[in-house]
């Protein structure tokens, strides 16, 4: 996946700098060339021996190597990688990033690189909700450096929250995104994800339970294959996936505008569960009377999948999603004649797939159907955004 490209890895010194020697020999299992750097932090977790030892390559530590820096050896290491990563990044190191220090090595590459930088926080949760990190992370983001959001759960300190390093895959997988390495290299991909709501009045609206989470796996999973994803997200509470741009909307009709902006694609994925209709609008609150119940006038929104099919930018891949309560396949068969896609990605949501963390998928196209077994949400993303690629590569 990565292809021969070069990673500069910097390890800070947390207790999580023991999963940076795996993420070397993650890397290197994905082609890639990994040189360490170890701050005085990280050496008193692992030891440069050790990541020499994975890497096949020297590990550095000291900014003052008389026969590196006689050639200005800094210079050189900062600018010979493909990507800087760095591996965990903890409170003390995002706050040098941000501040712009060079008093050691780890932090002189950083302000004297030119290359592309991905960090991987892990820390614990007060300090990664601190303001002074928070902010800290918001300038580095501004700058341009690819953050990861750190996982939530049991900390080595015992207690539990946001803070946590992201596990490996999703470390190896922004390597690949940020490095535009992948079987969908310099291919744009369209994905729209969560529900969207249509206002009744001011405070009310009709909406589902769509939660997004499948649809964000998805444009996460194709990102990390390389593809430049496009996230048209309706109303939901979700963290961004790294690599992905996200725009944010409400209504059908926003989420329809949005998706004719991001044309052109080379492929899209439309999983959002979009309303099929609005409702007329009513500028002031509407108010319990003597009546009964108010009459609302349903207006129809725009079909946006059968209209990104008709449409004469139409991506070469079009898939779309079905949920269904019952007569899974019918329906599904039914959806891919009527909006003229080429891929339907059906599921029973009778159960708790919306909101839940597992999904059960059957993909109906033209040849047939194929069923996936009940599997958590992130593995049917991964498959399907292998699919995708397949489908791409052979046309």
């Amino acid at each position: 996946m990565l292809g021969g490209r070069r990673i500069l890895l910097i390890i800070g010194g947390g207790i999580a700098a023991y999963k940076a020697l795996e993420l070397i020999r993650e890397i290197r299992r994905a082609g890639g060339a990994v040189t360490p750097v170890l701050t005085a932090g990280a050496q008193q977790f692992v030891t440069p021996l050790s990541a020499a030892a994975l890497a096949e390559a020297r590990a550095y530590t000291d900014l003052f190597d008389l026969t590196d820096e006689a050639e200005m050896g800094h210079i050189r290491l900062s600018r010979s990688a493909d990507l800087v990563v760095v591996c965990p990044a903890t409170a003390d190191l995002i706050a040098r990033m941000a501040a712009g220090l060079a008093d050691d090595l780890a932090t002189t590459l950083l302000l004297a690189t030119d290359k592309p930088v991905l960090a991987a926080p892990a820390m614990n949760v007060r300090m990664w909700q601190h303001a002074a990190t928070q902010a800290n992370v918001a300038t580095l983001i501004a700058r341009g450096v690819t953050v990861l959001p750190p996982d939530a759960g049991e900390m080595a300190c015992g207690e539990l929250g946001p803070g946590r390093l992201p596990e490996l895959g999703a470390i190896l997988a922004a390597i690949a995104a940020r490095l535009g390495a992948g079987p969908l290299a310099g291919r744009h991909v369209l994905v729209t994800a969560g529900p969207t709501h249509e206002p009744i009045d001011p405070v009310r609206y009709l909406g589902n339970r769509s939660s997004g989470k499948q649809g964000f796996a998805i444009a996460g999973a194709l990102a990390s294959l390389g593809a430049r994803v496009t996230l048209v997200a309706g109303p939901v509470s979700l963290a961004t996936p790294a690599g992905v741009d996200r725009v944010d909307v409400t209504t059908a009709r926003e989420m329809a505008a949005a998706v004719e902006a991001a044309l052109p694609a080379d492929a899209a994925v439309m999983v959002a569960a979009v309303a099929d209709w609005g409702v007329a609008a009513n500028g002031q609150k509407l108010k319990k009377g003597a009546g009964g119940p108010p009459r609302l006038e349903l207006v129809e929104n725009p079909d946006i999948l059968a209209g990104l099919a008709r449409h004469p930018r139409r991506p070469a891949l079009l898939v779309g999603f079905a949920a269904e309560t019952h007569d899974v396949l019918a329906h599904a068969r039914a959806k891919l004649d009527a909006k003229g896609c080429d891929l339907i990605v059906a599921n029973d949501v009778s159960g708790d797939v919306m909101g839940g963390e597992a999904n059960e998928v059957h993909l109906v196209s033209a040849d047939g159907v194929e069923s996936w077994d009940r599997a958590p949400k992130d593995d049917v993303a991964r498959r399907l955004a292998a699919a995708i690629a397949d489908r791409l590569a052979h046309g």
